[in-house]
């Protein structure tokens, strides 16, 4: 008997960001991750998020970091989740994760983001994670976001109550 194995496609929505002129608005204050973010929320490890080694799965640092990043925007009033109901898609166009220690299952870490960087059609969002029992850094870095249409899947403009809500939180 043969084994069936159904092709697999992948799609990967890449936007070069040189495209896009960006004026700027500097969000890096006393707000950004590595001095105070906006938001943070304190995660468990789970044995499930751990690798063969014993320490968290390099994916799942991302994992945590995105999955705070949406809770954040929520909490501004924007669930990218609900696609339906928002001015524009988010597109991760960029994620960068600079790994300085590991954490193993049943450690909690502290996850911060914070918006410090919004241009025309994109924003920067950054991250980190720390160990709750020593304060630790186990990781930092960020996600790229590109805002597009839903008609066109073209990158647009970041919507001004998005700006709005972001310059109100972060006291820019």
């Amino acid at each position: 008997m043969r084994a069936f194995v159904a092709p697999t496609t992948i799609l990967i929505a890449v936007f070069p960001l040189a495209n896009f002129p960006e004026e700027s608005i500097d969000m890096t204050s006393p707000h950004s991750p590595s001095g105070g973010a906006p938001y943070s929320e304190t995660m468990q490890v789970r044995f499930r998020d751990t690798d063969a080694q014993g320490h968290m799965f390099f994916a799942n640092y991302l994992v945590f970091a995105d999955e705070v990043a949406g809770n954040y925007m929520r909490t501004l009033g924007f669930n990218w989740s609900d696609p339906d109901n928002m001015p524009t898609y988010v597109f991760t166009a960029n994620a960068s994760c600079d790994y300085v220690h590991e954490c193993r299952a049943g450690e909690q870490v502290s996850v911060e983001v914070a918006y410090h960087r919004v241009g025309n059609t994109s924003a920067t969002l950054s991250f980190s994670m720390r160990r709750v029992s020593d304060g630790e850094l186990l990781a930092r870095g960020s996600f790229t976001h590109v805002f597009v249409d839903p008609a066109t899947r073209r990158p647009t403009a970041v919507p001004e109550t998005v700006r709005q809500a972001l310059r109100a939180d972060l006291g820019a």
